[in-house]
């Protein structure tokens, strides 16, 4: 197996899912960076201009459903989503997307609401990378961080808000290695931040996480050199 080739292997990057992730969790002996699974979130706060949370919901979603950093979840503060929902859910479904809602999301639907899945346990915790997207109505910017944290995966979260205390509550919050305030999670990709090829997107906390290019790659050799200097 190549992932116990020691003195062969230096390094492994999967790409693949949480059943590849757990099988070389399980045998490697060499040095695994995981480029695995992509369970993202957008949050709709109470403050957020709600044509920009639109416009970021539809993209995250809908732009490349089959990515990693594509959203799986939707979250929408209770005090914005029945101006919110009616109008989101329903360009989401123009555009193909089967709506799997909570309770309080069908209620805050109009419409819409009696003809919309209802969400599930699973829902919340799967990738779904195709035209499927759950939501979930919050109180609270603590708990669509609460969600984020038990579900995602740690790859992607986006936060749309017009308060600065908002978005630092959730920047900091939120346990990922990329983290969006007003603005899409198809973001997270190492051409778009500048890495050139990208070789995979780590959701690990070492040694890299995030995009991984080839400076995060590089290791060190120090050469040092003296004229006879001794340590006391």
């Amino acid at each position: 197996m190549l992932a116990t080739q020691n003195g062969l292997v230096d390094l492994i990057i999967p790409r693949g899912g949480e059943g590849l992730k757990a099988a070389l969790a399980e045998h490697a002996t060499v040095p695994v960076i995981y480029a695995a699974s992509g369970n993202c979130h957008v949050f709709v706060d109470a403050s957020a201009d709600l044509d920009d949370a639109v416009a970021i919901t539809l993209n995250a979603k809908v732009q490349r459903p089959g990515v990693c950093n594509a959203a799986e979840t939707l979250l929408v503060h209770a005090e914005a989503a029945a101006a919110f929902l009616p109008c989101a859910l329903g360009e989401l479904r123009e555009a193909g997307v089967e709506l799997r809602v909570d309770g309080r999301a069908e209620a805050a639907s109009g419409p819409l609401g009696g003809s919309l899945g209802r969400a599930t346990e699973d829902d919340w915790a799967t990738e779904f990378q195709a035209l499927v997207l759950a939501v979930r109505v919050v109180d609270s910017v603590e708990d669509a961080i609460e969600h984020v944290n038990r579900y995602g995966s740690g790859h992607s979260e986006a936060i749309v808000t017009g308060s600065l205390d908002a978005a630092r509550a959730f920047t900091d919050g939120v346990d990922a290695a990329c983290v969006y305030v007003n603005a899409s999670t198809r973001f997270t990709d190492g051409g778009e931040f500048g890495m050139g090829a990208e070789i995979g997107n780590s959701t690990q906390k070492l040694h890299a996480r995030g995009p991984i290019g080839v400076r995060e790659l590089c290791t060190f050799k120090y050469v040092v050199e003296g004229s006879g200097q001794v340590r006391p």
